[in-house]
């Protein structure tokens, strides 16, 4: 993990402790929590530990390894949270992409719709 951190983010906040979160992985390089407003019956985030700000803020060279990971962590996550039936991933970027805390993050929200049947 890189030393490169944001002392007002609250994803860098969550990653050095100073706030709880419910994590549901976590290694060297990642973090996953559930979110505390979820959009799906499990929503968990995936940051890296290192802060970047947004996708706009990485490079092929630099981040092309750690942007894999985060995304092929979304399908592991999910079975072990009993996600069965399908889920989403979203990663918004920027203000005009509706991105809220300016750390890098990927949404993954799986389970039933309030409206499925069974």
């Amino acid at each position: 993990m890189t030393a490169r951190h944001d002392p007002n983010c609250i994803f860098c906040k969550i990653v050095a402790g100073q706030i709880p979160s419910r994590k549901v992985y976590e290694d060297d390089d990642l973090l996953a929590f559930h979110d505390i407003a979820p959009w799906a019956p499990q929503h968990v985030l995936v940051i890296p530990k290192e802060h970047i700000e947004s996708l706009y803020d990485t490079t092929p060279e630099q981040h092309q390894a750690l942007l894999g990971r985060m995304l092929a962590l979304a399908p592991v996550l999910m079975k072990q949270l009993g996600v069965t039936g399908g889920f989403r991933v979203l990663v918004n970027n920027g203000p005009d992409g509706r991105q809220e805390v300016p750390h890098l993050h990927l949404h993954a929200m799986g389970g039933p719709r309030p409206w499925a049947k069974g």
